[in-house]
């Protein structure tokens, strides 16, 4: 293990250790969370903690928060002993964690989530105006003055519901903030105000432990790191001083090359068009038109809000749609009153951005969410299914897409988020659908992860499938995209090979109404 004592920082003070953890073990009955992690962090520094999923990063986290209880070893903060009891006790002790897959109550308002547990009180009553001012300002420091104190958590997008969590851990005036994967659901401009929040709590002594996949975040806002594997801290530094190509190999315990599979190039003249819109208007969406060929992988950039994400919904039918016209294979589908059993049936599958929300069935088995959009495979008569086949056919897919899962009938919320997106993709090829609709596929799954995603999402394109990928990664979309276009306002640009777009040519197109 590497180990660097020097300050990163100039401009501050990092000799102050904040956080010492050594030795911390956590099993989960047979499945060994955290084998030995040894942590050091300072005041005012800013930690990254890197790994794969499934490396125990969460439930480090979880233990620093005072979610989960450790099995063995010592925690201490500013050189006290620190075990805290509750998440409450952990907070009130100076420790905020946000998550990755937000914590939020859905039916209270923006407000009363930000303050939860700590509001401003008056003769014994909430101060409600008092909590909507404070959460007001907390908004406003983040920039995002355009969401009401009094809005209804569930009825904000997932970047506004991210925002509100961030506000949240920012109101308990942490002495650490826990930060899981903060900007997943955002555009460049939110990361970039999260990047400025985080050097705000830098430079008033606070420190920050900073998980995120993206390499180029980390060194962006991280002074030393720390990686994670198989639940061992494995080696710590000073990010000026390795390299990503070292990074990638501590994560995964080997070197990853050719991140991006190669692509066969698709010939619109000779390939069959397996989905054609004409004109679609829905709500967010205006006049889209555009034709997906067979074996294409067609990306759709855009910033959050240009409708990228209510295109493939409308298309799937979980929105209305006012007009257009959609064929599938040549046949006409329905445009008025659709919805996702008939697109099923047509053969289109679909992949929700919101994984744990609406994309999985989380209390269920890992092989009830690969086989349940296609259980008929296993009906008996009467109406029964046959349990040993769907759990043989479920192992067939647990083994072929590499899903770590201990049986197919572990629950699917046990495991770590790629191989819960593995098992999301997994339940499409199961489908055997022929048009593949992917919002999103790779967020907030690591590196080695996304690796194996790209080649499955490229194996299926390979088997003749078609691909529509909505994605905010602009790298992923050149890597693996035969063909791209940008959503601006409602409105979908010209599709063009991806070769003839640059990362500035499509920014432009995002911000310019559509044009180049």
């Amino acid at each position: 293990m590497t180990t660097d004592g020097a300050a990163s920082s100039a401009n501050r003070p990092l000799e102050q250790t904040r956080l010492r953890i050594g030795g911390i073990a956590k099993r989960f009955g047979a499945t060994v969370a955290l084998d030995g992690v040894d942590l050091t962090v300072r005041a005012g520094e800013v930690h990254a903690l890197i790994g794969e999923n499934g490396a125990g990063k969460s439930t480090l986290m979880n233990v620093l928060a005072g979610a989960v209880q450790p099995d063995a070893g010592e925690m201490r903060l500013d050189e006290a002993a620190y075990a805290p009891a509750s998440p409450l006790d952990a907070r009130r002790r100076g420790i905020a964690l946000i998550h990755q897959e937000l914590s939020l109550c859905p039916h209270l308002s923006v407000a009363e989530n930000i303050l939860l547990g700590i509001e401003p009180s008056r003769f014994g009553r909430v101060d409600f105006a008092a909590s909507r001012r404070r959460a007001a300002e907390l908004l406003g420091e983040f920039g995002h003055v355009e969401i009401r104190p009094d809005a209804i958590v569930g009825r904000l997008s997932l970047a506004f519901r991210q925002v509100v969590e961030i506000c949240r851990a920012l109101a308990a005036n942490a002495r650490i903030v826990l930060m899981d994967e903060p900007t997943s659901s955002f555009q460049r401009e939110d990361a970039e105000r999260v990047f400025a929040l985080v050097r705000r709590l830098a430079a008033r002594g606070v420190s920050v432990i900073y998980i995120s996949h993206f390499l180029e975040e980390v060194r962006e806002v991280a002074d030393r790191y720390t990686v994670l594997r198989d639940g061992q801290s494995v080696d710590t530094g000073r990010l000026t001083s390795v390299t990503n190509e070292r990074l990638i190999a501590q994560m995964v315990g080997r070197s990853v090359s050719g991140l991006f599979p190669p692509r066969s190039p698709v010939s619109s003249r000779d390939s069959e068009i397996l989905l054609s819109v004409r004109d679609l208007t829905a709500p967010g969406v205006d006049g889209v038109s555009f034709d997906l060929h067979r074996g294409e992988i067609f990306g759709v950039a855009g910033l959050i809000g240009s409708g990228r994400s209510e295109l493939i919904r409308a298309l799937f039918g979980l929105e209305p749609t006012w007009s257009g016209e959609i064929l599938v294979r040549g046949r006409a589908a329905r445009v008025h009153n659709a919805s996702a059993a008939r697109r099923l049936a047509a053969g289109i599958g679909y992949v929700s951005e919101d994984r744990k929300g609406e994309g999985l069935a989380l209390p269920l088995s890992v092989a009830d969410n690969l086989t349940l959009t296609r259980l008929s495979a296993y009906r008996q008569r009467g109406g029964w299914l046959d349990l040993r086949r769907q759990r043989e056919r479920s192992q067939f897919w647990i083994d072929d897409l590499q899903v770590r899962a201990r049986t197919p009938q572990q629950p699917v919320r046990t495991l770590s988020g790629g191989n819960q997106q593995k098992v999301a993709l997994g339940r499409l090829l199961h489908q055997d659908a022929t048009i593949l609709l992917l919002d999103e596929p790779t967020r907030g799954i690591d590196i080695a992860a996304k690796e194996q995603v790209y080649r499955l999402i490229t194996r299926a394109a390979d088997e003749g499938k078609a691909v529509l990928m909505v994605s905010s990664d602009l790298p992923e979309l050149f890597g693996i995209c035969n063909s791209l276009a940008v959503m601006n306002r409602g409105r979908l640009s010209e599709t063009r090979p991806t070769s003839e777009w640059t990362p500035e040519t499509v920014l432009a197109a995002a911000i310019n109404n559509g044009s180049t």
